[in-house]
């Protein structure tokens, strides 16, 4: 089982970016797909965006499409999250998960990076 790590968390003033990565251990994203989940204090854990490892076929959540970009660089085994235009209700713990194709599910998780955006 493929075991997702996020990374790139931080401190942004509104209107600016950063991009988190989330790294494989244990084996590739080969056969998974990947996505991006946030949840910030007292609110759900909401779907940001997720990619399809192999094809790379990408979907976004309509809250932050137009903004938030998702990639991957199959070389460094590695799924990028790019956010543009930071708003201070993007504040929240960004988590990385995968799941197999066939899966329904998100069945392994990463422990998570801060992202705080101050107005």
């Amino acid at each position: 089982q493929v075991q997702p790590a996020e990374s790139g968390g931080g401190l942004v003033q509104a209107g600016g970016s950063l991009r988190l990565s989330c790294a494989a251990s244990g084996r590739t994203f080969s056969g998974y797909t990947v996505g991006w989940f946030r949840q910030a204090p007292g609110k759900e854990r909401e779907f940001v965006a997720h990619i399809v490892w192999s094809g790379g076929i990408t979907y976004v959540a309509d809250s932050v499409r137009g903004r938030f970009t998702i990639s991957r660089d199959n070389a460094k085994n590695t799924v990028y999250l790019q956010m543009n235009n930071l708003r201070p209700e993007d504040a929240a713990v960004y988590y990385c998960a995968v799941r197999t194709i066939t899966s329904g599910q998100f069945t392994s998780w990463g422990r998570g990076t801060q992202v705080a955006v101050s107005a």
